[in-house]
């Protein structure tokens, strides 16, 4: 049985729907504007935006349309005795009811609106005016443009039209609404950050200042909506933050922000924000926020951040039902951010002021936090290889193992195959999803290539851990065990694509060449230690033969010299292994990559006067001493792989003699002073003078008529002297 109060709302519900059919006749009757505005005003008293449904809405729109709510808003002109608002707000009133509606938000009409709409939000009181009447104006305006943002056409029609810089100038201004300014803003940012900051910077930077202030001052419950306000008001990684003189206060506002919340007793939803704002900073600014404290306070801070991070991953990863990692998986991927940066805490020690002891205890504390992170990994389900917050447990874990080799290794030995499997399902089916890469973009600190390529590149993380445990033998032997060799020369094969396409585009693809160089460390420790698999596998002959066939355009460009010695030094170290296959039969492409190797070894050194006693030494080249210190290892087993192939390739001594680098070294020995030249480098001379002498008589008549059995006693060569001196 209806209650009174439900007899009562019915009532009124009846009354209010004949008084507004009452005025829809009245408007659809009206004759000119006068009529019309009388019957609008009687619509507004019956019936607001909120109150009504969408039928009726719709009704009012169909009775009234776009132009007469127009004209009210830009008119000057008003009659005798009408308030100054009054034809503004009414029109404002009726677009507010419209904006209810999806089919009139997006009406053309609506969109070429917005720029009155961002004047009547970023507009102060005039003197005189009713307050009530503007502040409801304001409050309209807001409902219109919040309608409007709701749909990606309809945040670039705000962007476009200027709504960011309204917005800007309310917040900054403290008008009316201003706390929905912010909101909105954030909206605007969260959607379209890079048209926001390339369109408005100046205005945004403000905002981001007065915010910054706020919360590194503010002591009461407001710093932690700050605190999530703060995350979308960081400029993008692209910008170049000294162009900003204000950029290093903010960065300390928001580490005493920062300090003062992770320093007080939290709950949850205190905690979770401050963690992700301290990863965002730390994922786009690095360290410098943090180093420009004294040092007492930088190492507690930093111990506090690393402490607090990794509790909070074995809090929500050491659950079994995984319910907190997957209902805030922003928060932990904001965790991941704050231990790599640990990682490499750990790794500077002194040069942050950590102390040993408290560098010992954070890499305790991270242990025990990838520990958890394992676990996790090994409990996931085929189904779950497409999750993004898997792929980021993956990435920290891949930072993890590239740094340190010792701590957990049976566990990451345990959990290889699964990797090895993970990241082959991501390169040979490559996901395509707006959805799952939006996902991404969510779980990133930054608006980086990492939303966009991660459905491929797992491996990318991986390899720079991979190389390390190559090297060892249980570990390489889950590698083989699993075909991983047989993946790394697929991504080898498919990064050399990249690489060479970006290479003719004159693009310097700095990942992909790292990505490279990572492939042939691995390739090389394989070499190195198990010759056998290279005769055995038939992909290390497409290997050689992609090595050899790409070289010659490397050596080309001063830029790839590192990557060239990579190349180099394995396809020669290969070579020693694969030298009675077809790949190195005399033709062409052996000839023409065993000539670019010669070059890549032959530059290296140069002989220099010194001014100082007019000693002649040999240097290095000045292409070359740039990246000395990451290629000379390279360099020295290049030479040694080099002297070996020799007897093994009977046509390479021509090779040598057609391209003068026996007379290039002799000219070397015979300026230097023997005392003044490096024992390795003499070493490595003698190892390839030697051979060539012992195989190739051409070569070893050369060396004769060079005086080389007189060289090779002055340098100490013995090796090189008794080959000479041999009939």
């Amino acid at each position: 049985m209806a209650s009174n109060s439900d007899k009562t709302t019915g009532t009124e519900s009846q009354s209010s729907n004949r008084t507004l059919e009452r005025c829809l006749k009245v408007l659809q009757d009206a004759k000119n504007d006068s009529e019309q505005f009388a019957a609008l005003l009687l619509v507004t008293k019956v019936v607001k935006a909120g109150e009504t449904d969408a039928d009726s809405r719709r009704r009012i729109f169909d009775a009234i349309g776009f132009a007469f709510p127009n004209r009210l808003l830009i008119t000057k002109e008003l009659p005798s005795g009408c308030p100054n608002l009054t034809f503004r707000a009414l029109g404002m009133t009726l677009f507010a009811c419209f904006s209810t509606n999806p089919e009139m938000v997006s009406h053309p009409q609506m969109l070429n609106t917005i720029p009155i709409f961002n004047e009547i939000v970023s507009s102060s009181i005039e003197p005189g005016a009713d307050i009530t009447t503007f502040t409801s104006m304001i409050e309209d305006s807001y409902q219109c443009l919040q309608a409007i943002s709701s749909s990606p056409e309809g945040q670039r029609h705000l962007i476009t039209q200027g709504t960011v810089f309204a917005l800007c100038r309310a917040y900054l201004n403290q008008c009316h609404g201003c706390e929905k300014a912010l909101y909105l803003l954030v909206c605007l940012l969260n959607a379209m950050e890079k048209v926001c900051w390339n369109t408005c910077k100046s205005e945004l930077l403000k905002v981001r200042n007065i915010l910054s202030e706020q919360f590194a001052t503010d002591q009461g419950h407001q710093k932690f909506e700050l605190c999530n306000l703060m995350q979308h008001f960081l400029p993008t990684p692209s910008e170049d933050p000294t162009e900003d003189p204000t950029f290093t206060t903010c960065l300390k506002n928001c580490y005493i922000g920062l300090f003062s919340i992770l320093s007080s007793k939290l709950s949850i939803s205190q905690r979770d924000p401050a963690l992700k704002l301290a990863g965002l900073l730390l994922a786009v600014y690095g360290t410098d926020w943090i180093m420009t404290v004294n040092a007492e306070k930088r190492s507690k801070f930093l111990s506090l951040l690393v402490n607090l991070a990794c509790v909070e991953v074995r809090i929500c990863l050491e659950d079994p039902s995984l319910e907190a990692a997957y209902s805030k998986p922003d928060v932990i991927t904001a965790c991941y951010s704050i231990i790599e940066f640990g990682m490499m805490v750990c790794v500077l020690g002194d040069k942050v002021h950590l102390t040993e002891a408290e560098s010992r205890q954070l890499i305790a504390i991270m242990v025990e936090a990838f520990g958890a992170i394992i676990d996790y990994i090994k409990q996931v389900k085929e189904e779950q290889l497409r999750d993004p917050f898997l792929f980021a447990s993956i990435r920290v874990l891949g930072a993890w193992m590239a740094e340190e080799t010792c701590a957990l290794k049976q566990e990451v030995c345990d959990v290889l195959p699964f990797l090895i499997h993970y990241a082959r399902v991501l390169f040979e089916c490559p996901i395509r999803s707006d959805n799952v890469d939006n996902e991404v973009k969510e779980l990133s600190l930054t608006d980086s290539s990492e939303a966009k390529t991660w459905s491929r590149d797992a491996l990318r993380f991986l390899l720079p851990g991979f190389c390390h445990l190559s090297v060892e033998d249980a570990p390489r032997r889950i590698l083989i065990s699993h075909g991983f060799h047989v993946l790394l020369l697929r991504y080898f094969t498919q990064q050399w694509e990249v690489f060479s396409s970006c290479q003719n585009a004159q693009l310097l693809p700095d990942k992909t060449e790292m990505n490279l160089r990572t492939a042939c460390g691995i390739f090389l420790n394989l070499v190195v230690t198990d010759p056998a698999l290279i005769r055995q596998e038939e992909c290390f002959l497409a290997l050689l033969n992609l090595l050899m066939e790409s070289l010659p355009s490397l050596l080309c460009n001063q830029s790839y010299l590192i990557l060239a010695a990579n190349f180099t030094t394995l396809g020669l170290m290969m070579s020693r292994i694969l030298a009675g296959t077809p790949v190195l039969q005399e033709n062409a492409v052996p000839r023409g990559f065993f000539q670019e190797a010669i070059q890549f070894l032959s530059k290296a050194h140069a002989a220099e006067k010194e001014e100082a006693d007019q000693r002649t030494l040999i240097v290095l080249t000045e292409q070359y001493q740039e990246v000395w210190d990451q290629i000379s290892e390279l360099w020295f087993l290049g030479m040694q792989a080099f002297s070996s192939c020799i007897p093994l390739l009977p046509w390479l001594p021509q090779n040598v003699i057609e391209s003068k680098w026996m007379n290039n070294i002799f000219d070397l020995l015979t300026q230097a002073s023997p005392t003044s030249v490096e024992l390795d480098l003499v070493a490595a001379f003698q190892c390839v003078l030697a051979e060539l002498a012992k195989n190739n008589k051409s070569c070893k008549d050369f060396m004769l008529l060079k005086n080389g059995a007189e060289r090779a006693n002055l340098y100490g060569m013995s090796i090189l002297k008794d080959v000479l001196c041999k009939n």
